[in-house]
């Protein structure tokens, strides 16, 4: 199956099953495209990764919120204090509303995350 049927599946499935988040999964999808126009898409571990060019973070939902997850959150900088977690890589942002999205400022850490895995 290609990336594409496996997006396209998982998609599906999203709508169908859980709609309310989906419809914030899909809005941080396209917040991530739009912040970082070169980046690709695929399904991993049950979520959607990103890359441009390497993995720079990933899009999964869970039954009450979606998480944004930056397998280097640990580096990023966190001015906000929006960053979750306490490993000693990952940091992730908890979306309960597509609200939460400009609220916590989604787009600026996609965008410090993809130059971070840059440099």
């Amino acid at each position: 199956m290609s990336d594409q049927d496996k997006l396209a599946r998982l998609i599906d499935d999203l709508s169908q099953t859980r709609p309310a988040m989906y419809a914030i999964a899909e809005r941080a999808r396209r917040t991530i495209h739009a912040a970082v126009p070169d980046t690709t898409e695929r399904v991993m571990y049950g979520g959607f990764m990103f890359a441009a060019p390497q993995d720079f973070c990933g899009v999964f939902v869970y039954a009450q919120h979606v998480s944004v997850e930056f397998g280097a959150g640990a580096e990023l900088d966190d001015p906000l204090g929006v960053l979750e977690g306490k490993g000693k890589f990952r940091r992730h942002i908890k979306l309960r509303t597509v609200e939460d999205i400009k609220a916590r400022h989604l787009r600026d850490y996609v965008l410090r995350a993809s130059e971070l895995m840059r440099d």
